[in-house]
């Protein structure tokens, strides 16, 4: 696997959740604008930690190189969300972690990836 900058930090967050925001703001009498975020942040390499941890990886650093092709120029290092107002008007929060997020994606790549091999 070839990445660029392991250090960029971000604020992932479950679709599902995203999704039951908008569905909390359409139900609102006034639109109004929100920011739907975590409100944590983590690096590409604790994306990595996590993501090889599910499959028992504990050291990815043989499975993974940097290319400095694919470092963006313009890099925004930090990209964090402040749901505040979400949470305040909407009583909205995100309900899967980080860790659980990671999860579910590596364990759905790897059901797609069995379809894949047995046909």
């Amino acid at each position: 696997m070839v990445l660029g900058n392991l250090d960029a930090r971000r604020d992932w967050g479950f679709a599902g959740d995203y999704v039951e925001a908008m569905w909390l703001m359409l139900q609102q009498d006034k639109a109004d604008d929100y920011v739907v975020a975590t409100g944590e942040t983590h690096s590409i390499g604790e994306l990595l930690d996590a993501a090889f941890g599910v499959v028992g990886i504990d050291d990815w650093s043989g499975h993974v190189r940097q290319d400095p092709k694919f470092m963006r120029p313009a890099e925004v290092d930090l990209l964090l969300g402040d749901a505040a107002k979400a949470k305040e008007l909407l009583g909205w929060k995100p309900q899967v972690s980080f860790p659980e997020l990671v999860r579910m994606m590596v364990e759905s790549d790897i059901k797609i990836q069995q379809k894949l091999h047995s046909v």
